[in-house]
């Protein structure tokens, strides 16, 4: 059996293939590596997973419809985590999240049905950023999401809205997963936990954004891994027509962190304080998230057990040690 999985060089992506991998699949990974950020980052996870017999690459971007078909020739599953990732730099170039997380998914549905029977399940990464400016606290998939903030988060309800008319068209399993703020070892540089940590070991000031009053469910990826490997092998009984199903569900910490507590839990695992440059709220951000993961415990189990304590300090231990 055989998984495709897209953004295989990605944060999230490299950790669950090494799950994937652990656990004897064979996983097929495909990648652009866009300097984004940190390429060097990028093509270090990449080497975790090539040490391994039963991980192959293929370098190209999902945007591309023919390296697409080719790279999913024989899976029999499907995990798209490929994207555009970014809230603010959605406002600085917007071309790039049409042509990866519209253009990109589109190939990726069109993957799924050229596959047909043959495709078990695919899962597709949406983001808590889809609750734009809901104010009601915990966001519930119940809930209305109409009303996006940021680019970045329009195109991940586009994507929701994509995937639900394939699966109806043409009776393909789809379940896509609302990640909330993850982080851990080996994280993306332009998350706040990697910002602050860098910022602090540099001495610099730390910007923090709406003078401090912020929450964030900040969920560590191991519980994400488990999280994706549980819905992998849970495709969504059929509906009442026989055909397969398109659900969305949280996956969060569910619990909303103050994000000067986050900080001081930084500080304490670094053994140092930081400065601190209280902003104004930046545009396309919101106060709050906080998942409520009802649906996730109900359907597949899923029991986040990471609080940030925990992995905070396991963070900067692996950000001591990479960048030495």
């Amino acid at each position: 059996m055989t998984v495709l999985l897209t953004g295989a060089a990605g944060f999230i992506g490299m950790h669950v293939s090494l799950a994937l991998l652990a656990r004897g699949e064979t996983v097929v990974g495909i990648d652009n590596l866009n300097d984004y950020y940190d390429v060097n980052l990028k093509e270090a996870r990449l080497a975790r997973l090539t040490a391994h017999e039963n991980f192959s690459f293929v370098r190209g971007d999902i945007a591309d419809l023919d390296t697409v078909m080719a790279a999913s020739k024989g899976v029999d599953r499907i995990i798209h985590l490929a994207a555009q990732a970014g809230v603010r730099y959605s406002m600085e170039n917007p071309g790039a999240y049409i042509q990866a997380n519209i253009v990109g998914h589109m190939n990726m549905l069109e993957a799924a049905r050229a596959l047909g029977d043959g495709l078990r399940h695919m899962v597709y990464a949406s983001s808590s950023s889809v609750y734009g400016g809901n104010t009601k606290l915990p966001f519930s998939v119940e809930d209305q999401v109409d009303n996006p903030v940021s680019l970045y988060a329009a195109t991940k309800k586009s994507d929701e809205l994509m995937s639900n008319a394939y699966a109806v068209t043409y009776g393909i399993p789809l379940t896509g997963l609302r990640f909330f703020t993850v982080y851990g070892p080996w994280g993306r540089p332009d998350m706040s936990a990697y910002i602050f940590t860098r910022k602090i070991v540099d001495g610099d000031p730390i910007p923090v954004f709406n003078n401090g009053d912020m929450q964030r469910d900040f969920t560590y990826v191991d519980d994400i891994v488990s999280g994706v490997l549980s819905v992998l092998d849970l495709p969504a009984k059929p509906n009442a027509d026989g055909k397969p199903a398109h659900r969305v569900y949280n996956l969060g910490n569910n619990n909303s962190e103050q994000l000067m507590r986050f900080i001081g839990v930084i500080e304490e695992a670094l053994g140092t304080k930081a400065e601190i440059d209280f902003q104004p709220m930046q545009p396309g951000d919101v106060q709050a998230t906080y998942a409520d993961i009802t649906a996730s415990q109900r359907d597949f189990g899923f029991e986040p057990r990471t609080p940030i304590d925990v992995g905070i300090p396991n963070f900067v231990a692996w950000f001591r040690e990479y960048h030495g």
